[in-house]
């Protein structure tokens, strides 16, 4: 199990509430990042983004720019309610937060101290290691019943052929009669048709990869 420690950044650049948004921007431009943890005196109080402090400030030209970014402070943009996660939360939960909350970035806290930051990029990355959509190999995709048993039958008649599993993902419950779900496996062969026939000479039903 892939956990939030192992996805997030550890070094984590970090703002004050009284820091400028100059300031903010420029550390968002050197850093090559889009989200900063505000903290006071060590606690975690917020979190900045560079499109929260570009919509408080004017746009590039406008003659009042360098003035706001002088004088607006990461205290008055940022966001106070900060949803976080654990080092030791597994990254599927991380990314099912994001989803849920539609955010980009998850402080990581160990008790009250920030040990790092987790982004949907590194969610990302980390599910495809998941997957193992980064190793050489196909993808299957199977109509299976909805029922105990069906998913390890369609393992089994695949590895019988000698083809290994890599990962497998069922899609979601498909109110059909009988009910239904998508099976994805991924399996280390380059060609998997040979396994597609003999699994619908079993009656199973393969999406892909697609048949003459």
């Amino acid at each position: 199990m892939l956990q939030v420690k192992d996805s997030m950044a550890r070094e984590v650049a970090t703002l004050s509430p009284g820091d400028t948004a100059g300031e903010a921007l420029a550390l968002c431009r050197d850093r090559r990042i889009r989200h900063l943890p505000v903290l006071d005196g060590g606690s975690l109080v917020g979190i900045v983004s560079d499109r929260d402090l570009r919509s408080a400030t004017p746009a590039f030209g406008d003659p009042d720019r360098a003035a706001a970014l002088a004088e607006v402070r990461v205290g008055d943009v940022m966001a106070r309610e900060v949803v976080t996660t654990g080092p030791d939360d597994p990254i599927d939960a991380a990314a099912n937060t994001m989803r849920e909350r539609r955010i980009n970035c998850l402080p990581v806290l160990e008790g009250d101290r920030l040990v790092g930051i987790v982004t949907s990029s590194d969610v990302m990355e980390s599910l495809v290691y998941l997957l193992g959509a980064h190793e050489p190999g196909s993808r299957m995709e199977v109509v299976v019943p909805d029922r105990p048993g069906t998913l390890a039958g369609v393992a089994g008649l695949i590895g019988e052929l000698g083809i290994n599993i890599v990962s497998v993902v069922t899609g979601p419950r498909q109110e059909e009669d009988p009910p239904t779900r998508v099976a994805i496996f991924r399996v280390d062969t380059i060609n998997p048709s040979h396994a597609a026939s003999v699994l619908e000479k079993a009656d199973y039903t393969v999406l892909w990869p697609p048949r003459p």
